[in-house]
């Protein structure tokens, strides 16, 4: 089996620049008109617009996405079981693999399947006890490989326990795997850890673990990389604006024109894939294209 660390390299290394990873799900599907139900969010979209999710998928791919994340956000136990939903985790998992399959068609183009964390990827404390996170995971993993995702893709992920039992798990059943850490404005995990501290303890313990950074404001982001020395492999998605908390919708969005500055201050020949989060749209991931391949010409 192709692990994640070598083949994600191996087509930096054909391709002489960083992937390109696609952009927000979530925020569009809410500009476009889903209504978040409960702890699903825009997960919902699966069952009753799952034609627009393909859509978006589509978008992304047409402006140059190489890297494509399901639409799973949510899709785990824990938040189905959360949202008192009558339809299981397995089925919405299924559309939303389905969807980035027909969206793909025969393009080289990965599908990511997002793992998420149990609960709302902001709460500091839990309320979920570590066997029911430990299941959780763990099941929502296996829903995600045995419906053909390419990669499973760990994202927003800021609770160091958790971030174990994740890779441990992947690890275990040799699944190619990304761990996509956030963090806070002292540059710390949710949990309490130093983020770079535990950037340390993950790439000594998890041989083919592949690291990056998202949901977080382009100026966390730089302060991180100025003050510690990234010399190892990542990717990195950023946010594009905050979000209304009744609402969803984005304010303040940072324009693709902004998006690919920071870019230029924070890409080093550690970069293995660019892509953008929530508040981003399809015309953020045809700047990233462009300045990639320009770059590399």
């Amino acid at each position: 089996m192709i692990k994640l660390k070598n083949s994600i390299l191996s087509m930096v290394e054909n391709k002489k620049r960083p992937l390109i990873l696609d952009g927000a799900m979530g925020t569009l599907l809410i500009e476009r008109g889903i209504k978040p139900y409960r702890s699903l969010w825009t997960t919902i979209a699966n069952v009753g617009n799952w034609d627009l999710v393909r859509e978006i998928h589509s978008e992304y791919i047409k402006s140059g996405a190489e890297i494509i994340t399901t639409n799973t956000f949510n899709s785990n136990p824990f938040s189905v079981k959360a949202s008192n939903f009558d339809i299981p985790s397995q089925k919405l998992v299924e559309l939303a693999v389905k969807a980035a399959y027909e969206a793909r068609e025969d393009k080289n183009v990965m599908i990511a399947g997002c793992n998420a964390p149990a609960e709302d990827c902001y709460r500091q404390e839990r309320t979920i006890d570590y066997t029911e996170l430990e299941y959780n995971h763990k099941k929502h993993i296996e829903l995600l490989w045995e419906t053909g995702v390419d990669i499973i893709w760990n994202e927003t992920q800021s609770h160091l326990d958790e971030i174990e039992i994740i890779a441990s798990f992947c690890e275990s059943n040799q699944l190619p795997y990304i761990i996509s850490l956030y963090f806070d404005t002292e540059l710390k995990l949710l949990s309490g850890e130093d983020v770079y501290e535990t950037v340390k303890i993950l790439l000594s313990k998890y041989d083919n673990i592949n690291l990056s950074f998202n949901c977080i404001p382009p100026k966390d982001l730089l302060m991180l990389f100025t003050e510690k020395d990234i010399n190892f492999n990542h990717g990195f998605y950023m946010n594009c604006g905050k979000s209304n908390i009744n609402t969803g919708i984005i304010n303040n969005r940072i324009t693709p024109n902004e998006y690919v500055s920071y870019i230029k201050d924070l890409q080093t020949q550690h970069t293995t894939f660019i892509g953008s989060c929530c508040g981003s749209t399809p015309e953020h991931t045809l700047k990233i294209k462009e300045y990639l391949l320009e770059q590399n010409n």
